[in-house]
């Protein structure tokens, strides 16, 4: 007499051991996922910022005149107060009481 061989025969002990531990493998799934997603964003980082044969071709030269230079000078630093300031005619501030 021969034996039938059943797939529900043969898958039992798969399906009873899923059973049993069904979340620690979706742990171990679950931890392995992001190992790989981070290991891959770790890669496509390093390989973003190598710069190995990268040649620069700009050759724009960018000089400032004497006006702009001037201009420059002129500007107050943000510690300084500003001199005679009144606000503008017909408008109220929002942010007095």
């Amino acid at each position: 007499m021969k034996k039938d061989l059943k797939l529900s025969s043969i898958l039992n002990p798969f399906v009873n051991m899923f059973k049993y531990h069904n979340l620690t493998i979706f742990i171990v799934i679950l931890v392995g996922g992001l190992a790989v997603g981070i290991l891959m964003l770790s890669s496509a980082l390093q390989k973003a910022s190598e710069t190995n044969g990268y040649t620069t071709t700009n050759t724009t030269t960018t000089s400032f005149d004497q006006t702009t230079i001037n201009r420059v000078n002129q500007l107050h630093t943000s510690s300084d107060a500003p001199l005679n300031y009144s606000p503008p005619a017909g408008r109220t501030n929002p942010f007095t009481e």
